[in-house]
C-alpha cells in the first residue's frame, strides 16, 4: 500500500520517466513527420493548451494584481533582455581568445540572447503542488513571449556584428 502512496504522490515524475523510457524504446513516434506530428503538436498544439489551462485557473483579482506589478516587471525585462545577452557577450569575448569552436561561440551567444523558459517553470511548478508566487511569473511569460520575438533576432543580429 505505501508503494502505490508514493506513486500516487509521484504521478509527475513518474510520467515523465515513463516519456523518457518510451523515447528510448521507440524514437520514430516523436520524429518530424511521425505518427505524433511534433512539428504541430508540439509547435502549436501543447503550447496553446498550456497557456489555456493556466489561464482558466486564473482569478481576475489576482490576474489584475500580478499585472501592476510595472516595476518588477521592467526589471525582468531589462534584466533578460539587456544585462543577461550583455554579459554573455563580454563572456564570449574572454572565450573567443580560447582555442574554443567558434560555432560553439555563436551558439552560446545565441541561447543568451534568448528569453529563459518561465512558462514551463510555472506550469511544472504548479503540477508538483510548489507554492510560488505564480502569477507575476505568469504574465511575465506572456509579456517576454511577445517582446522577445522582435527583440532576440535584433539582438542576434548586433552580438554577431560584434563578435
Amino acid at each position: 500500500m505505501r508503494l502505490l502512496e508514493r506513486m500516487r504522490k509521484e504521478w509527475f515524475m513518474m510520467g515523465i520517466v515513463l516519456a523518457i523510457a518510451g523515447a528510448k524504446l521507440e524514437p520514430s513516434i516523436g520524429v518530424n513527420g511521425g505518427p505524433l506530428k511534433p512539428e504541430i503538436t508540439v509547435s502549436y498544439i501543447a503550447v496553446a493548451t498550456i497557456f489555456f489551462n493556466s489561464g482558466l485557473s486564473l482569478k481576475t483579482e489576482e490576474l489584475t494584481s500580478a499585472l501592476v506589478h510595472i516595476k518588477l516587471h521592467l526589471f525582468i525585462q531589462i534584466f533578460t533582455l539587456a544585462f543577461f545577452p550583455a554579459t554573455i557577450w563580454l563572456f564570449l569575448q574572454l572565450l573567443s581568445i580560447t582555442p574554443i569552436n567558434e560555432w560553439l561561440l555563436k551558439g552560446l551567444q545565441t541561447v543568451g540572447c534568448m528569453p529563459p523558459p518561465v512558462s514551463s517553470a510555472v506550469i511544472l511548478t504548479k503540477a508538483v503542488g510548489g507554492n510560488e508566487p505564480w502569477l507575476p511569473t505568469f504574465s511575465f511569460s506572456v509579456s517576454m513571449n511577445v517582446t522577445t520575438r522582435e527583440t532576440s533576432p535584433k539582438w542576434n543580429h548586433i552580438l554577431f556584428v560584434f563578435l
